[in-house]
């Protein structure tokens, strides 16, 4: 076995017109992230390492936001533009540059295809290295109609034949093409090049490359993986089915790492929640991405947890809504119909019930009564409420930002805060009660036109 350490991913993104979207195809969600930054996430990534690896993204005309978003997963990201749509073959000769280079390997992959793995991509590089020129990634299908057959005589692979020039016979293979590919790379633009157009489409068909291969000398080889894997992405039904795989993926992963998930089914999770350790998750949850979950905390049903930071032994909900940029430290509490959003809560804070916290710091152990409100926004501009350690806010207030509240103050209820509080000291704004005896009844006959007794 050769060690083989240079590598070239070439990536053909796709356009999705069945899609239906404005969107491009390769950036429409699975589990809160693209499908392309599903497919970068696992591919290799050893150019970090400094052992020669390079990422070419082939994209169409216009869509500088697939290549804006590869760089953003992978800033070592080369992008290079198909002009035309002449087929698989035409797309990945687009990245000739890159190809030329000389690598060891060329793995060839999709954007659309977000839950390969890279145990998947490692194990079709390595009969490269036992000196295969070609290693194609092949999976058994339930329903073969309209997928290339894989046509294997022992453990070679003779042939990819498309369903429309398949035998009657060839069309009772289930072993199907998943169009990813591993090339020998000292060999790659010796075969890519020989591909030729001759079909009814006239286009270039990346599986003619098995047959010039084993012209050339070369063996071609088959690795199989799960049908589930390789599912590729075309309309908004197949989307939907990703991210059901995707979601009973991510749920597995959770509970082998020791959350507790009461109904499985109904949790939605983030392809990159962080998890701690003893995490309980009641039904209905959804966490969308940047959640990182400590140890010890529970999250009860209908909360909706986004871009939040939650310490050890916190409490969620039931029915709250975390926003981005909320940070809420260890022991702190978030009840029922509580929302926040750009705001920190320090170790112990306990915001019960009916209260909205945004562009906020609340210090540790402070206390804010139910139907709390800091009003941070003046209509042109966002501003910030500070409460300090220990304070306690009364129930229906209202913080009207910028404002600071300090150390161990106490606000009364029903108060609306305008200005700065001390350390310590109690701020009470309401207008003075006022009793008119017999002041109902009055009302009632006015209105009724009845005298009443």
């Amino acid at each position: 076995m050769t060690a083989r350490s240079s590598l070239t991913i070439v990536l053909a993104a796709g356009e999705g017109t069945r899609m239906r979207s404005s969107l491009p195809k390769v950036l429409h969600p699975v589990a809160q992230a693209s499908l392309l930054a599903h497919v970068l996430g696992a591919a290799p990534k050893e150019a970090s390492k400094g052992t020669g690896t390079s990422l070419a993204v082939v994209i169409g005309p216009d869509h500088q936001a697939v290549a804006d978003e590869a760089r953003r997963i992978r800033p070592d990201a080369l992008t290079f533009v198909q002009r035309e749509r002449l087929g698989t073959a035409h797309a990945v000769l687009a990245a000739r540059e890159a190809i030329a280079r000389g690598v060891d390997d060329v793995l060839v992959a999709f954007g659309d295809t977000p839950l390969i793995t890279p145990e998947t991509f490692e194990r079709l590089r390595a009969p490269l290295a036992k000196g295969a020129a070609l290693a194609v990634l092949g999976f058994r299908a339930a329903d073969p109609t309209g997928y290339g057959r894989l046509v294997v005589e022992g453990d070679q692979l003779v042939a990819i034949r498309e369903h429309a020039d398949a035998s009657a016979e060839e069309r009772k293979i289930t072993l199907c093409n998943a169009g990813v590919m591993a090339i020998d790379g000292h060999r790659a633009l010796a075969i890519l090049d020989k591909i030729g157009n001759v079909n009814s489409k006239g286009e270039y068909y990346l599986p003619d490359a098995v047959g010039i291969a084993r012209a050339q000398g070369g063996e071609a080889v088959v690795i199989e993986t799960s049908e589930d894997e390789v599912r590729g992405i075309n309309t908004k039904a197949q989307l939907a089915e990703a991210e059901g795989v995707m979601q009973a993926r991510l749920r597995k992963a959770a509970m082998e790492q020791g959350v507790t998930l009461i109904a499985p089914e109904t949790v939605y999770l983030a392809a990159d929640t962080v998890f701690g350790k003893d995490v309980t998750i009641e039904p209905f949850v959804v966490i969308g991405p940047g959640v990182s979950i400590s140890d010890g905390t529970v999250i009860h049903s209908f909360s909706h947890i986004v871009q939040t930071t939650l310490g050890k032994n916190v409490s969620i909900g039931p029915y709250a809504r975390l926003r981005p940029g909320t940070s809420l430290g260890d022991g702190a509490r978030i009840g029922n119909f509580v929302e926040t959003k750009a705001a920190t809560l320090e170790a112990g804070v306990k915001v019960n019930h009916l209260s909205y916290i945004g562009d906020a710091t609340v210090g540790a152990n402070s206390n804010i009564g139910a139907g709390t409100i800091t009003c941070n926004y003046d209509g042109f501009k966002k501003h910030k409420t500070v409460i300090g350690q220990g304070a306690f806010v009364g129930t229906n207030s209202s913080l009207v930002a910028p404002v600071r509240i300090g150390n161990g103050a106490y606000i009364g209820s029903g108060s609306v805060i305008t200005k700065d509080v001390p350390d310590d000291a109690m701020a009470l704004e309401r207008n003075q009660q006022t009793i008119r005896e017999g002041g109902a009844a009055r009302y009632r006959e006015m209105k009724t036109g009845k005298k009443e007794g």
